[in-house]
């Protein structure tokens, strides 16, 4: 419907059909398979994909006698996960989305994945895209606000991505070269973090990567490391060169 070029179509092809090997243990031969339906997993063309094949379902979606004029519903998407605000999510609006994806496109939802969430009532929240969006009452009153904050997977990961430019085998590298890429490491995350609430996150981060430097540094030397007297870790990190996360402000500076 969309392509029609046949060196793309073989290209795409080739793509689906590439094998993926995964590595074995204990000396093993690696593993080779291929896969029946779908995508490879963690394949590059499974983001263009999603675009080919729901550009319809966006503008369908959309259309007069679609849930985006008589729900008033808005669709939120980002390659083949997506998000459907609305007021009322009842079986007419779940019944389009089966029918569109299932019957007319022939995919599959997901169901573990695909859920109903209402916010306002209490403890729900909703992950998309390492943003955790949920209602927390204000500091300031009893009114509550939509608080967005990175996910609990997202820091999770970013922990574990600091724990490994911080491993044992990168003790020969300089100090200075090492906090420099744990300082572009930083910027990156937090650049896409930057919208919301992310305060509590950069602290805990921030806290994070100084116990991992300190014990990184006790592994460089047979001697035991030990942090000067006359000065606190935060500072002697910093004079190091370590930039700490802070929340931005009008600036747009993300450190300091």
């Amino acid at each position: 419907m969309r392509v029609a070029d046949r060196s793309v179509l073989k290209l795409i092809r080739m793509w689906l059909k590439t094998p993926v090997v995964e590595r074995q243990e204990d000396g093993q031969p690696p593993k080779v398979s291929r896969s029946e339906t779908g995508t490879p997993q963690g394949g590059v063309i499974s983001p263009l994909l999603s675009n080919i094949y729901l550009h319809g379902f966006d503008k369908v979606f959309y259309r007069p006698d679609g849930p985006g004029k008589w729900a008033n519903a808005k669709l939120v998407r980002y390659a083949d996960d997506f998000v459907i605000l609305a007021r009322w999510q009842g079986e007419r609006l779940a019944g389009f989305v089966e029918s569109k994806l299932e019957q007319w496109m022939g995919l599959v939802l997901n169901r573990e994945k695909t859920r109903v969430v209402d916010l306002k009532k209490a403890g729900a929240s909703l992950d998309f895209l390492g943003y955790t969006f949920r209602y927390d009452r204000s500091w300031y009153g009893p009114r509550r606000y939509l608080n967005v904050i990175p996910s609990k997977k997202a820091l999770l990961k970013e922990r574990a991505a600091v724990r490994d430019l911080t491993a044992r085998r990168f003790c020969y590298k300089p100090i200075p070269d090492l906090i420099q890429d744990l300082n572009r490491n930083l910027q990156g995350w937090a650049a896409y973090f930057r919208f919301g609430y992310p305060g509590k996150a950069y602290r805990n981060l921030n806290y994070y990567v100084q116990q991992r430097l300190r014990l990184h540094l006790r592994h460089r030397s047979q001697r035991p490391y030990r942090a000067p007297r006359d000065r606190s870790l935060y500072t002697y990190f910093r004079e190091l060169g370590l930039q700490y996360l802070s929340v931005p402000r009008r600036s747009g500076r993300l450190f300091t």
